[in-house]
C-alpha cells in the first residue's frame, strides 16, 4: 500500500528522461562516476602518505641533527679564527 511498484518507478524513469534527455543524463552520470574516481584516488594517496610519514619525519629529524652539529662546528671554527686574530 506504501510502497512504490515498478511500474511507478518505469513511469518516473520516463518523465526523468523526457525532462533532461538522454545525452544530459548521461553527462550526469559521468560526471558523478569521474567524482567517485577521484574521491578513491585521493583516498588511496591519503593513506599512502600516512604510511610514508614515519619514514619522513625520521629522515626530517636526522637531518635537523646533522644541520645542528655543522652549526656547532661552523660556529667554533669562527670562534678560533676570532681567537686568532687577537
Amino acid at each position: 500500500m506504501g510502497g512504490i511498484s515498478v511500474w511507478q518507478l518505469l513511469i518516473l524513469l520516463v518523465i526523468v528522461v523526457l525532462l533532461f534527455g538522454t545525452k544530459k543524463l548521461k553527462n550526469i552520470g559521468k560526471d558523478a562516476g569521474d567524482a567517485v574516481k577521484g574521491f578513491k584516488s585521493a583516498m588511496n594517496d591519503g593513506e599512502k602518505d600516512a604510511a610514508k610519514s614515519p619514514q619522513i619525519a625520521s629522515t626530517e629529524q636526522n637531518s635537523s641533527e646533522a644541520s645542528a652539529d655543522e652549526l656547532k662546528v661552523t660556529k667554533d671554527e669562527a670562534q678560533k679564527k676570532e681567537a686568532e686574530r687577537s
